[in-house]
């Protein structure tokens, strides 16, 4: 199991990984609030963070459960953890 991931944004601190995504788009949240969600997207030199809703941060959240146990991935485990903790 891959260990968890961390960003720091500029503004609201630190952010935990919530879900991955096949477009290089992740799906991260404030990590002491845990009520801001951001898409997160990753290039060579720059960060870019995008605000987006609960529901569609949840949303996210099944899609990538339902491929992760579509692929009998072994970090299945980790991403429902993540899920009950951020969204139940």
């Amino acid at each position: 199991m891959s260990s968890e991931r961390y960003l720091n944004h500029p503004t609201f601190g630190m952010l935990y990984q919530v879900s991955s995504s096949t477009d290089g788009r992740d799906i991260y949240a404030t990590l002491y609030a845990q009520k801001m969600f951001f898409l997160v997207e990753i290039k060579q030199r720059e960060v870019f963070f995008e605000v987006i809703p609960y529901l569609d941060a949840r949303n996210q959240s099944e899609l990538n459960l339902q491929r992760a146990r579509r692929q009998g991935s072994e970090e299945l485990a980790k991403w429902e953890n993540l899920f009950r903790q951020t969204f139940l």
